[in-house]
């Protein structure tokens, strides 16, 4: 099944169960366990929560498909993805100034 396969057929609103491991002086921990509501909501966990050395050895399941670490990030980065993102910039600290002088 190819990347697109997977972005057209892929059902965001399932339920998902989330498997990472963590990686402590080189060595494998065991693995942690997630389940969410949604596979949306196991697939923002896992982008935007997680550290980036451990989506290496993530997965997420999903009505018994397995998505490794790059599928995982191009269901987010899919033009489907139904939930808001984190933004990607940092705010610009101006516009916290300018509301503090204009209080």
């Amino acid at each position: 099944m190819s990347s697109t396969d997977i972005d057209e057929s892929f059902d965001y609103g399932m339920s998902a169960e989330l498997f990472s491991s963590k990686a402590s002086n080189g060595r494998r921990q065991p693995l942690s366990y997630k389940r969410f509501a949604q596979a949306a909501e196991a697939i923002r966990f896992a982008i935007e929560d997680l550290p980036p050395q451990s989506l290496v050895g993530t997965y997420l399941e999903v009505d018994g498909s397995r998505y490794e670490s790059a599928e995982i990030r191009r269901l987010y980065a899919s033009s489907r993805y139904p939930l808001p993102r984190k933004a990607t910039d940092p705010p610009d600290p101006r516009g916290a100034l300018d509301r503090d002088a204009s209080s």
